[in-house]
């Protein structure tokens, strides 16, 4: 059974007609119609998140004002199915809104179908879109297996027709993970998408545009807007109907290395308030995402969580943007607040030391041990450049890697995109100048509908040894000349055993891990 409805391959038709024909899209594709006939559809599809062993969010949004109905059934047939009465979708949340499912069976496939009823005639509805998702095990021996990556629709390469779309989606939908974890740079709502850009060797690649698209992002309605623009992706669409999303948040969701208190020195901002900025993306990004909280994925908010897969899997959803100092050149010998704050560091140590599963994935939207750098003196990331003793933002990860080693926290290990470029880093204190510290490796994948770029040098405080790398040689390489790239983590429900595989769009493993359960480290 189809996930998609009929309207909305139509909608997707009228998408690939406009780019082929160097068009951008009318408004009535990018905005609700308030027609008074006809009925409510949900051209833009269905997502879930927030699974458990229990539970799961259902997302959709509407053309215009309609009332959420969800059905749930243990088959695709629908012959029995449970009744869900969902939200009022209406403007105040850009027609979009998620059902909480609640008393779902552990392990279990679950389908849904979504249909949208006019609220002053609820027997006027829109055709039904479906999908379907697995909660969470219960039980280690079916083992849990997922995906990451990031950067979506980046550095001006959109959504083409002309070589289907983000084809990387459809690989990473026919993997069928238990659920995919998007390490941010979700959206690029400082990146301009034009309608034709030329390719060093003469090409051209041709992109599906938006009015949102055309210009940076600084009010509510071009943030929103940006999330809808990948939604216009049948690839998209189709993974989203079938693998649940955990979502976390990096830079480009607000603009380019933000952080909290920047006043913008941009002529392409009339808003230089970033804290202004960011308030209006985290709202989009709630809207848009089916996390649980109208304004973001947590309480109040928050981004930061664990996410529970059941005995082998607790993944650590960091939020290295919303809490961080300043940029700098990040030298100095006291910092307290660092990438994370000192709240969420907190957080972090006692979940961390809560979690009785095998593995405890970090899920961060930055690297460790990659020199990220912002401009010609600053620091984006955490590492900044000097081999020597711990100094800025890596005093607050040497507190954090030294408690997991004496506290005996075994089986972490650390996933993040952002670079755009995909890497296996294994650190050891005997390769570092901070040394009291476990083993442990850093995954390193995407871009998964971006740009490419080449591999950033390694700092040495922590032991980094590149192990594997795969990145063009010049920036900002095209989808057309160099695969997308997204990781996948397999753990074993017999042995527990870990194992990680870097893919390159094309069915390629570029690169393989094997972890074993128990450790303090790797």
């Amino acid at each position: 059974m189809s996930p998609l409805s009929s309207p909305a391959r139509r909608t997707l038709l009228r998408a690939t007609a406009a780019a082929s024909a160097g068009l951008a899209l009318p408004a009535t594709v990018a905005a609700p119609a308030f027609a008074r006939s006809g009925r409510p559809h949900a051209r833009w599809g269905v997502q879930s998140g927030a699974v458990t062993g229990s539970s799961g969010l259902v997302w959709t949004r509407s053309d215009r004002p309609a009332r959420m109905l969800v059905e749930t059934s243990a088959t695709d047939s629908f012959r029995r199915v449970r009744r869900w009465r969902g939200p009022l979708l209406g403007p105040g949340s850009d027609f979009t809104g998620t059902t909480a499912l609640r008393g779902l069976p552990p392990g279990e496939r679950i389908h849904y179908r979504v249909t949208l009823a006019d609220p002053d005639d609820p027997r006027r509805t829109g055709e039904p879109v479906y999908g379907t998702f697995r909660t969470a095990e219960t039980r280690r021996r079916r083992g849990v297996r997922f995906l990451w990556s990031g950067d979506i629709a980046g550095q001006g390469w959109g959504i083409n027709p002309d070589i289907g779309g983000m084809r990387a989606y459809e690989e990473m939908r026919r993997l069928d993970p238990d659920f995919f974890l998007c390490s941010g740079d979700s959206i690029y709502a400082d990146g301009v998408i034009e309608p034709r850009v030329t390719l060093p060797d003469g090409r051209v690649w041709r992109n599906v545009t938006t009015e949102e698209k055309a210009k940076v992002a600084e009010s509510l309605a071009e943030f929103r807007g940006n999330f809808r623009y990948n939604l216009l992706d049948a690839n998209v669409r189709r993974f989203n109907a079938r693998v649940p999303t955990v979502a976390q948040w990096d830079d480009h969701e607000v603009r380019n290395n933000w952080y909290p208190g920047q006043i913008l020195d941009d002529p392409r901002y009339r808003e230089k308030d970033v804290d202004v900025l960011a308030r209006r993306a985290l709202r989009a990004f709630g809207e848009y995402t089916p996390t649980g909280s109208p304004t973001g994925p947590g309480r109040g908010g928050r981004m930061h969580r664990v996410v529970r897969r059941g005995p082998l899997l607790d993944v650590f959803v960091l939020d290295m943007r919303s809490y961080r100092n300043a940029n700098s050149p990040g030298r100095q010998a006291d910092d307290t607040q660092g990438i994370l704050g000192a709240e969420q560091l907190a957080w972090l140590k006692r979940e961390l030391a809560r979690s009785r599963a095998v593995w405890k994935v970090l899920a961060a939207d930055m690297p460790l041990g990659l020199v990220v750098p912002d401009g010609a003196t600053d620091i984006e990331a955490i590492a900044q450049g000097d081999p020597g003793a711990p100094l800025g933002r890596e005093l607050q990860i040497a507190d954090l890697l030294r408690f997991i080693k004496h506290r005996g926290i075994t089986g972490t290990l650390w996933l993040t995109a952002d670079v755009h470029y995909t890497s296996a880093q294994h650190y050891a204190p005997e390769r570092a100048a901070f040394q009291d510290f476990a083993p442990f490796w850093e995954f390193v994948s995407g871009p998964l509908a971006a740009g490419g770029f080449p591999a950033n040098a390694l700092d040495a405080t922590f032991g980094p040894r590149r192990v594997f790398v795969r990145a063009p040689e010049r920036a900002n390489v095209s989808p057309m000349e160099s695969p997308q790239y997204f990781g996948e983590v397999d753990i074993d429900g017999d042995s527990g055993e870990l194992t990680v595989r870097l893919r390159a769009e094309g069915g390629v493993v570029l690169f393989r891990q094997v972890l074993s359960p128990g450790r303090v480290g790797q």
